[in-house]
């Protein structure tokens, strides 16, 4: 359908899947006389924890405090570099900066635009020689909700003896297929693999809190450090002073800490939706097979690949690609035509060699990663969430092949 006769209501990219129980919900929290972090918040940390098999889950107010809190635990400081995808929100890298640290940019695999692990290998063995500070930790990013390949990426780090902290905020819920050396075949969640995973609950995210995260580890002791960090250093919880006759109200700060407490009313939202995870995950991987099914035929564009090793895709984005030398028009152009027809769009990522801050901090050019520099000028997120329709997507997918129809060479 053309863009001038479509007179339907402009699809968004991305709508919160929320509905009354969440509403509810919320409003038992608020009646309730307790807003802050408390019982509501310990049961979404257990019931988290619970779901992806982590022994320890801490609630935050956003993914960028979970990594940061993550990094500070694992002791990253001034002068420390951590090794990261290029192809990444700028939260994964500002983190380092919040503590004096400093990214080390690594390009991506081109089919997947997950960190590449032999790219990987060979930046950690560049920074062995080029007298910049020492690399302590890798910081892989699930993009997309597609697992990174966890196998190489963890042997990687033993065998350098690096801390591994995962940006997990696309990847809820995610499996990755794993036989590393010693270990016995099988699948792996996200949240139990690396030291630390952060997770994110922003809006457009597989399950939402409105804002808000959560870290995932196995040591008690990296899980101590991130709690008292989490409210000011302060040696206990609110919940813990206020909330009987016997509380005490003398604390102590043991260390300069952060404001990333999650609420209760947040807490109570997330509770409701990780009960509907599973329904979500179910529509949206519903919403990538019918549009793998429906591009499987126009070689102008090119459909996401799901590696081998991946088990379970959360499906957060729909990445698409156009196929430049097929089509009189380029990503950008085509953008703007799905715009046109009344269908909404975005791009992910800009890699962060060509921001201004990182482009110019670290003195990055186009040419130091060629792969992200090459796949950024053809990726389109198309939409993807639950309250879609099969109308909605398949006015998608009809507003992509008349675009390609109308602009095919």
């Amino acid at each position: 359908m053309s863009s001038s006769t479509d007179t339907r209501p402009f699809l968004p990219f991305a709508l919160p899947s929320v509905g009354e129980e969440e509403i509810a919900a919320v409003a038992e929290a608020i009646r309730s006389g307790w807003l802050t972090t408390g019982v509501r918040t310990a049961k979404f940390e257990a019931e988290f924890a619970a779901m992806v098999g982590a022994e320890n889950a801490l609630a935050v107010n956003s993914c960028t405090a979970a990594m940061h809190l993550g990094l500070d635990a694992l002791g990253i400081g001034e002068g420390y570099r951590v090794a990261l995808p290029v192809w990444t929100f700028t939260a994964s890298a500002e983190c380092l900066r919040y503590l004096g640290a400093h990214p080390l940019f690594v390009d991506v695999d081109r089919a997947t635009l997950n960190i590449d692990p032999a790219l990987l290998e060979a930046a950690l063995d560049r920074a062995g020689r080029d007298g910049g500070g020492p690399v302590r930790a890798i910081m892989p990013v699930h993009f997309a909700g597609q697992p990174c390949d966890m196998d190489s990426i963890m042997a990687i780090a033993r065998a350098r003896g690096l801390r591994v902290i995962e940006d997990a905020a696309h990847c809820f819920p995610g499996k990755v297929r794993m036989a590393g050396p010693g270990a016995e075949p099988g699948d792996r969640t996200i949240g139990t693999i690396g030291d630390i995973t952060a997770f994110s609950f922003y809006a457009t995210k597989t399950i939402t809190t409105g804002e808000g995260g959560m870290i995932t580890c196995r040591e008690p002791e990296l899980a101590r450090r991130m709690k008292v960090m989490r409210l000011h250093g302060i040696s206990r919880d609110v919940w813990d002073r206020y909330t009987s006759k016997t509380a005490s109200w003398r604390y102590d700060i043991i260390d300069a800490g952060f404001k990333y407490n999650l609420t209760d009313i947040a807490s109570t939202m997330g509770l409701v939706q990780l009960g509907r995870a599973a329904e979500f995950l179910a529509a949206r991987a519903r919403i990538a097979a019918a549009y793998d099914a429906a591009f499987a035929d126009l070689p102008e564009v090119e459909t996401p690949t799901v590696a081998s090793t991946t088990s379970l895709h959360s499906w957060h984005l729909y990445v698409m690609r156009i196929v430049p030398e097929r089509l009189k028009i380029g990503r950008d152009a085509f953008i703007a035509e799905l715009n046109a027809r009344g269908v909404g769009t975005s791009v992910h990522f800009i890699p962060l060699h060509l921001m201004t801050y990182w482009r110019q901090r670290y003195d990055l050019s186009p040419r130091d990663f060629p792969v992200a520099s090459g796949e950024f000028e053809r990726v389109v997120s198309l939409p993807i969430y639950p309250r879609m329709t099969e109308g909605d997507v398949g006015r998608v997918v009809d507003a992509v092949a008349d675009v390609v129809r109308a602009h095919r060479c």
